[in-house]
This record gives C-alpha cells, sequence and structure tokens, in this order.
C-alpha cells in the first residue's frame, strides 16, 4: 500500500513561543487504521492541517494519497441527500479528466483503463445508483432513509456526524483524517460509529476515549512531550507497554540520582578535605607555613580536578534521566452537606415545549453517590441538569433541592467563554491563585494564561469549566459531558480525583470506561 512519510517537520504557529513540532519523522502506511493520540495542545489537529496542505511548515510530507478531513464543509443543499452528493464527487472535475483521458485512450493503455473506470463511477455519481449507495451506507450508521430527505441543517449532531462519515467514505480514492467524531455521539451512536469504522480501512482518527480507539484502530501514533511513539496495536496495549516502561525508567532513574548524589557528596568532601589541610597553617604550632600551604593548594588542585570529572559524569547521568510524562494529582473541596438527601424527584417529567422528553421518573441524589445520567441524545440529560439549577420548570411532578445547597456546575458548551483567565475568575467567585495552579496540573503553560480563552483549543475551554468547578466548594457537581475533548491523561487524571475524593455528583458522560469506573449508579432516562 502507498506510503505516507512525514520528514523532519517543523512547525511554529504565527506569535508563538513554544514550536508544535521540531523534526517531526514518521512512516504511515495507508492502509493503517491509525489512533493519533496526545495531550491537549500537543498538535494533533495541527497536524491533520499540515497534512492536507491547509498549513504551511518547513520539512516534508510525501503522500500518493488524497486526504480528506472529517468534519468537512457541507454545502447547503435542498435535502441531506443533495448535500451528501455534492460532497461526495465534483462532478466537473470528473468530467474533465474523462474528456482527458478520452483524448489519450486510443494510444494509452493506462489512459483507457482509467477512462472506463471514471465512466462506470460517473455513471453511479450521476444517476440513482448513487442515491441508493448513499442510502446503503448511512443505513449501516443507523441513518434512515426518511432522515436523508430533511435539510442537514434539522439533523442532530448524531446524524450529522454519520452522514458525513459515511459521505467522506463513499468518495473514491481517498485517505480520511477523522477528527474527535465522538463530540455529538451518545453510547449508542459511538458503538454503531466504532463497528462502522472497524470495517473500514485506511485513515487517522483522533479521539480520546479509550473502549472507542480500541474497537477501532490497528495502529497508534502518540505524540508525547519529549517523543513520537509508532506502535501496531490497540490504545490499551500502548499504555500497558507504557506503563511497564515507565516503572522500569522510574526504577532507573531512582539509581542514577544516587549516583548523581554520591558524586556530589564526594565533590564537597575533597572541597572540604583541602580546606581543613589549607586551616593547619594558623595556630597549632605548625613550623613550615608555606610548606602546608603548597599541600593545601595541591591538593585544592586535585580536588578541582576531580570536581570537573564528577561535575561532567553528574551532567552526562542527568542527561540520561528521561521524561516521563504523568499526571499530577488534583484535589477536589467538596463540602459536607447537613442531610443525607439533596435533590429529591418524584413522577419527574420535564419537556421541550409542550412534549414531555421522558417518561415521569422518580429518584433521590444522596451523598457520596456519583450518578450517571443515561439515555439518547434528546432524551433530556441536560434539560434535568438544567433543572437542579433551577433554569427549568417540571412539565409534571415534584423536584426538591435541598435547601442551602451549594451547586457547581460545569456546561456542555464551551463557545461563551472569552477574555481574561483572570476575570473569568473574579466573575465567577473563585480564588485565581488556586484556579490556575489546577489549570497547570491540567498542563496549561504559564503562557497560556496571558491568551484569550476565545483562542484556546475545544480541550483547553473544558478544561477551564473543569478547574473552575474544582476551585468553587460545593455540595453537588453537576457535571455535563465533561471530558468532551479532553485528552486521555487528563482524563485519567479526572477519573482518579472523583474515585479519591467521592464528591456528589449527577453527570453525563459516554465514555464508557470512564462511567464504569466512576459513577456508582446510573439513572436511565430512555
Amino acid at each position: 500500500m502507498p506510503k505516507i512519510i512525514i520528514n523532519k517537520l517543523n512547525f511554529i504557529y504565527e506569535g508563538f513561543y513554544e514550536p508544535i513540532f521540531v523534526d517531526l519523522s514518521a512512516e504511515l502506511d495507508s492502509s493503517w487504521k491509525l489512533g493519533l493520540v496526545g495531550r491537549n495542545g500537543m498538535g494533533k489537529t495541527t497536524l491533520l492541517r499540515l497534512l492536507t496542505g491547509e498549513l504551511p511548515a518547513e520539512g516534508a510530507i510525501s503522500a500518493q494519497v488524497a486526504f480528506d478531513y472529517f468534519p468537512p464543509l457541507v454545502q447547503e443543499k435542498e435535502t441531506t441527500l443533495q448535500a451528501i452528493r455534492a460532497l461526495i464527487a465534483d462532478f466537473d472535475g470528473m468530467e474533465q479528466e474523462i474528456l482527458a483521458c478520452a483524448a489519450s485512450a486510443a494510444n494509452d493503455r493506462e489512459a483507457l483503463q482509467r477512462y472506463g473506470e471514471l465512466q462506470q463511477y460517473y455513471q453511479q455519481l450521476d444517476g440513482y445508483i448513487i442515491d441508493e449507495l448513499i442510502e446503503a451506507e448511512v443505513g449501516r450508521l443507523g441513518v434512515t432513509a426518511e432522515a436523508l430527505q430533511r435539510p442537514f441543517a434539522t439533523l442532530s449532531g448524531g446524524e450529522r456526524t454519520k452522514v458525513m462519515l459515511a459521505a467522506l467514505f463513499l468518495k473514491k480514492d481517498n485517505f480520511l483524517l477523522i477528527d474527535e467524531p465522538t463530540d455529538h455521539l451518545d453510547l449508542e451512536g459511538r458503538r454503531a460509529v466504532a463497528s462502522y469504522l472497524s470495517s473500514k480501512k485506511g485513515f487517522i482518527l483522533v479521539s480520546h476515549d479509550r473502549r472507542f480507539l480500541d474497537a477501532i484502530i490497528d495502529h497508534v501514533l502518540v505524540l508525547e512531550k519529549k517523543r513520537v511513539t509508532l506502535r501496531q496495536g490497540s490504545f490499551s496495549a500502548y499504555l500497558e507497554d507504557k506503563q511497564r516502561e515507565d516503572a522500569a525508567e522510574l526504577e532507573r532513574n531512582e539509581r542514577l540520582q544516587q549516583q548523581i548524589s554520591s558524586l556530589e557528596r564526594s565533590a564537597r568532601q575533597k572541597r572540604t578535605w583541602s580546606d581543613r589541610v589549607e586551616a593547619t597553617k594558623i595556630g597549632h604550632g605548625v613550623g613550615d607555613r608555606g610548606y602546608v600551604g603548597h599541600k593545601a593548594a595541591k591538593m585544592m588542585k586535585r580536588a578541582l580536578t576531580i570536581e570537573r570529572r564528577q561535575d561532567t559524569a553528574i551532567a552526562e547521568k542527568r542527561a540520561l534521566l528521561k521524561h516521563i510524562d504523568y499526571a499530577p494529582e488534583l484535589r477536589i473541596g467538596n463540602l459536607p452537606y447537613h442531610r443525607r438527601i439533596l435533590v429529591e424527584a418524584r413522577e419527574l417529567t420535564l419537556s421541550y415545549g409542550d412534549m414531555p422528553l421522558f417518561a415521569p421518573r422518580t429518584f433521590a441524589i444522596s451523598t457520596t453517590e456519583r450518578i450517571a445520567l443515561r439515555g439518547a441524545n434528546g432524551s433530556g440529560k441536560t434539560t434535568l441538569l438544567k433543572a437542579i439549577m433551577g433554569a427549568m420548570q417540571p412539565h409534571s411532578g415534584i423536584l426538591r433541592i435541598g435547601s442551602g445547597l451549594r451547586i457547581s456546575l460545569v456546561a456542555q458548551e464551551t463557545a461563551f467563554l472569552h477574555g481574561d483567565l483572570r476575570e473569568y475568575a473574579l466573575a465567577e467567585g473563585i480564588d485565581e491563585s488556586l484556579f490556575k495552579a489546577i489549570l497547570r496540573k491540567l498542563d496549561f503553560l504559564r503562557s497560556d494564561f496571558e491568551k484569550d480563552m476565545a483562542n484556546f483549543s475545544q480541550g483547553e475551554k473544558k478544561k477551564v469549566l473543569l478547574a473552575a468547578s474544582l476551585s468553587a466548594p460545593s455540595h453537588l457537581y453537576l457535571w455535563d459531558e465533561p471530558l468532551n475533548f479532553i485528552d486521555y491523561y487528563s482524563r485519567e487524571q479526572i477519573l482518579q480525583l472523583l474515585c479519591a475524593y467521592q464528591p456528589t455528583m449527577l453527570f453525563v458522560e459516554h465514555d464508557q470506561f470512564f462511567c464504569e469506573q466512576v459513577a456508582t449508579r446510573y439513572i436511565d432516562l430512555g
């Protein structure tokens, strides 16, 4: 299969101090189902944009495939089906290529073969056959033929994701770059897309969902702080290998640190001996102070020589200490509540307009419970969180909120974030120093503190909301899809935090592994 070769790629955004890539090199096979993984800000989306040629860079990218980026720009058409047909093929460009091949087909066997292929493909696209192909392809993802007849703008986020993926995979001779497709998908949607992608080959997939990646990829490319790792196998297999490597590296580092400490003690000891000999020149009845001074100077010279050698050895050993990417421990200021039950619902339903979103539900939220809300997109999960915050009124039934209850919310949307972090902390009434300290633990750089939040990546914006929530001591935490765009390392930090501190929570999250580790029980909205 054709190769994708990246050779000594360098890139830095204009106005930034830190480069994104320095001499990045990798050789990829275009038949791989490759997972691209790394911390927020490590350059995953940037690399995809470099491959498509959207961004200029120093270095070389050699590929015998045509790159397509997901999510694509979709033209406004009367129906979704027409929008997909427009996305699949450039009819004008194809007609020109057919005419060019036809002109040389008489004397060129390859042109004749290409002419036949293009004509057959064009006839499929420009006739009813293409509509049947589209219906069959989107049907594999659970999208109905009825949805194809609706305007694209009326589709849900999950439906849009599915039809765009199907459209791009119907395109001919392309290599797909899929950038975080799960963010509008519920659990069932993720399973459907994972099953679909696992049947394909020849793409790069950016995702932070461990289970999703494991169900699809056969190779993984990890962008780490001081290296790039390319391995065959699943993401979990990479993690297991890395944990073993890190354990061995930590043991080796400990031995090297002990050796460095020993060398430093030895150097200090040599200097001390020289100083003591020099001190004997004064007092104690010494007869030949010149001899003692000469002896001390000689010992000092030897000590300096030994010290220089030891400094060189120390520097060499320090250079051997490799960077291990780890996630610092987070803390949460969960407050005790004076009652066991914080929130109680009896035969509760909520509505969108006049339409109830779910059947009546009775439940209570008790202290130290971490309850995961489950249900398809549009089943009312976000609406229920808003109702507990006091922003929605029950359609029917009773919803009781405990008196004096302090609630911290992590919203699903981040588009409203803009301006300075200091101003945001002031507006939210949280301690700025603590807020920024948590962001540092979530891998923010100090230089990030000077940026406008509007220029943050989606993952960085979500971390701002999480850090603000962790900075506000509360009785109850309502988190709406907190892991959207969040990298694996930060997910691990948050998971360990919730298991260690056991705050009272009601949350919506479609990362199955995270829910299994964190949730004490589930509430199904159907």
